[in-house]
């Protein structure tokens, strides 16, 4: 009867697995689509190119078609359809596996390649003391870049001061070798030579090195102003594939600014820029804006210390906001004021990548500062360190830095130094960093008039941190008392403690204000005990 029964059903049954190989490629296809492809999962996680996309696609349907394979072994007299359907499960787990790890796979395996090369990659001679350097010992330093064979890919001629005599002994050499070059470091590498003999030695290696193709150029620490940024016009022209640039130190003023911009043709692939320390000032930045608009896979980008203001702040912000990317964004000391913050905080709301934000002495003050907090409260999920030191911020921006800081439980470290939040503020602050926040290191609240309550609350949550290293309360007003305090809560761990040499107890106020300030401090946290600090502020 079974036998009978077996029969009656067999003629009816449609075999599903397995499928095609022309249905396996179709579904590699779509793979690679929904890795390529804007969806949430990559607006999320970010897309894959389609190189990766490829290779990722293929090796996420060979994996789910054996699993699938074991799992219709496993039921030789079924029609395939459990294991069709384990198949597209496997597929849709292993695609958001893949996107979720990003590019972490490919930069491992690059690690790893790199690991088995040979470790003869980078000829490096800016070791030792700081010394001019001419031809005789040019001859010498340099010989093996001149071995037959070699895998140099980086070299770095910083702290050494080339001569025209030590430039035309490198040339010959730096031309055999530069189609096999990546990374280029000529920083700090014309220190004391006139202003002739420098430009001489820059329009001798620009000419050597114009065609090749280099990652990462640093050109730092040569007082290059306008006449040496041209000298190195043949070599920057050429570059079309650069990723890493460093112009630091180098006297970028407003017309170096826009020969950088004039002469820096391509940016399709450049991903850090580097501008810290310069004369640029705002109509400098404005030429600097250009390049940053052009540079759409910007992950690190530095222009601190540039005497940007207001207009060249706002400009370098509305470029920012093309640069998708950013995971890293310098802009300390510089003098951007209100207006230009409040512009910033428009890029940093795009910026969903971003894990490092310096925004110290900017003149940002409470508007400023709240738009920024409230644009990356919304944005920057992963954020590791938030700088906001030295900005005229009181306390009543407090209750928004609060509601940023609280959404950021990846903080490692925060600085506010030298503001305005008092105890109110510093009371709020401190109360956002209470729950989570296990990652949390260093957090400096220096300069800011806080009193004994403030501190004593600070101190309260960070040292409740299981990896915390050091907190910065100096400078403040902390009576004795207070600090007796502090330093009890910390008694199992002084080292997490920085100094409190700069505390004034006295300071702040005449001596009656002082004694009714302290007075009110145990009131003034017992008020804020029951606050909370919203994320939806």
């Amino acid at each position: 009867m079974d036998s009978n029964a077996n029969l009656q059903r067999r003629p009816f049954s449609i075999k599903l697995w397995p499928p095609s190989e022309s249905t396996r490629q179709v579904l590699v296809q779509r793979l690679t689509s929904n890795l390529t492809s804007n969806s949430i999962f990559t607006q999320k996680y970010g897309a894959l190119n389609r190189e990766e996309a490829e290779e990722n696609a293929k090796t996420i349907e060979d994996v789910a078609f054996n699993t699938a394979s074991e799992q219709y072994d496993r039921e030789p007299d079924g029609d395939g359809g459990a294991a069709v359907q384990l198949y597209a499960k496997e597929c849709s787990k292993l695609l958001l596996e893949v996107l979720k790890r990003g590019h972490a796979a490919k930069e491992e395996k690059e690690l790893a390649s790199e690991k088995d090369a040979s470790f003869e990659t980078l000829f490096d001679i800016s070791k030792g003391q700081r010394a001019f350097i001419e031809a005789d010992e040019a001859e010498n330093l340099l010989r093996p870049l001149t071995e037959p064979g070699n895998s140099y890919t980086k070299i770095c001629f910083s702290n050494r001061s080339f001569g025209t005599g030590a430039a035309r002994v490198a040339e010959p050499i730096l031309v055999s070798l530069k189609n096999q070059l990546k990374e280029v470091d000529l920083s700090d590498f014309i220190a004391g030579r006139s202003e002739a003999e420098a430009l001489e030695v820059i329009n001798i290696f620009s000419a050597a090195l114009e065609g090749s193709v280099l990652k990462s150029l640093n050109l730092s620490n040569n007082a290059l102003g306008e006449k040496g940024v041209r000298a190195f016009g043949a070599l920057l022209k050429s570059q079309s594939c650069l990723e890493e640039l460093y112009l630091m130190n180098d006297g970028i003023s407003e017309e170096a600014a826009r020969a950088v911009s004039e002469l820096i043709p391509s940016t399709e692939k450049l991903k850090v820029l580097h501008f810290h320390n310069n004369m640029t000032g705002d109509e400098g930045a404005l030429a600097i804006s250009d390049v940053v608009k052009r540079s759409l896979l910007l992950e690190d980008f530095r222009c601190s210390s540039t005497r940007v203001g207001s207009k060249g702040g706002f400009a370098l912000s509305e470029a920012l906001e093309s640069c998708t990317h950013l995971k890293k964004l310098d802009l300390r000391d510089n003098m951007f004021g209100v207006e230009a913050g409040v512009a910033l905080s428009k890029a940093l709301a795009r910026h969903l990548h971003l894990v490092e934000v310096y925004l110290s002495y900017l003149n940002l003050e409470d508007e400023g500062a709240i738009a920024v907090a409230n644009a990356l409260k919304e944005s920057a999920s992963s954020l590791e360190v938030l700088d906001m030191a030295g900005n005229d911020i009181t306390a009543d921006a407090a209750p928004n830095i609060a509601a940023c800081v609280r959404a950021k439980q990846h903080l490692t470290k925060l600085n506010l130094a030298e503001n305005e939040l008092k105890d109110e503020g510093t009371i709020q602050i401190s109360k956002a960093l209470e729950e989570g926040h296990t990652l949390l290191k260093e957090v400096d609240m220096s300069t800011n008039f806080i009193r004994r309550a403030g501190a004593r609350h600070l101190a309260q949550v960070v040292i409740q941190k299981p990896g915390f290293i050091l907190l910065n309360i100096n400078g403040n007003i902390i009576s004795d008392d207070g600090i007796d305090e502090v330093k009890e809560i910390f008694k199992n761990s002084p080292d997490m403690l920085g100094s409190l040499d700069e505390n004034d107890p006295e300071g702040g106020d005449d001596d009656e204000g002082s004694r009714e300030g302290e007075a009110n401090e145990d009131e003034l946290e017992s008020k804020m005990k029951n606050l909370e600090v919203s994320l939806e502020e």
